[in-house]
């Protein structure tokens, strides 16, 4: 009966972490919520900076696909999950980054969205560490909600603006091109 037990223990333990994904040492989950959508894991990779690896990233949407300007233009629920491998990042260096990348989505046209641009460097207020995580939430009712380790900061309104942050990882320049591919499972 013990046996029994334990043999019926080990396959649930199995069952429930046999799709979570391990990437640089972290496991990002197989699933996501945004708002009553239950997003799947597309697919993930690692943000590297010259040799440094700094998060693994996720992206979660409601359909696999690895379409980028499908993903970019939908106006459906998305998520990406930044989970920080690399120990004390400046908030201000997150900042730098994300302005180069928004620059870098919108062929250098970010005038039309530099307040929500501005609304989103406001989140980024702390050093992060190694196991800190980041929730980029796209809702359509909604908007772009930034959490950090699974606390709100808040919501920033606009299909254009979450168009410009999903491009940051996704767009024909993103940030990080190894990154993007594991993103779309490439």
């Amino acid at each position: 009966m013990k046996k029994m037990i334990l043999l019926t223990v080990a396959v649930i333990l199995l069952a429930t972490t046999a799709f979570a994904v391990e990437i640089g040492g972290v496991n990002l989950p197989d699933t996501l919520k945004a708002g009553d959508s239950t997003l799947v894991l597309n697919g993930a990779g690692l943000r590297k900076k010259l040799w440094i690896k700094v998060y693994a990233g996720g992206l979660y949407l409601t359909h696999k696909t690895n379409n980028q300007n499908q993903i970019i233009n939908a106006d459906e629920a998305m998520a990406v999950r930044m989970h920080f491998i690399h120990d004390g990042i400046a908030a201000k260096k997150l900042i730098s980054a994300w302005n180069e990348g928004f620059e870098a989505a919108t062929g250098d046209n970010v005038a039309p969205i530099q307040m929500k641009i501005d609304q989103f460097n406001a989140t980024f207020k702390v050093e992060v560490h190694e196991g800190d995580f980041y929730d980029i939430v796209y809702v359509p009712s909604e908007g772009v909600t930034v959490s950090f380790n699974g606390k709100k900061i808040d919501t920033i309104s606009g299909l254009a603006f979450k168009k410009a942050l999903f491009g940051i990882w996704l767009c024909d320049d993103p940030a990080d091109s190894g990154l993007k591919e594991g993103m779309l499972n490439q």
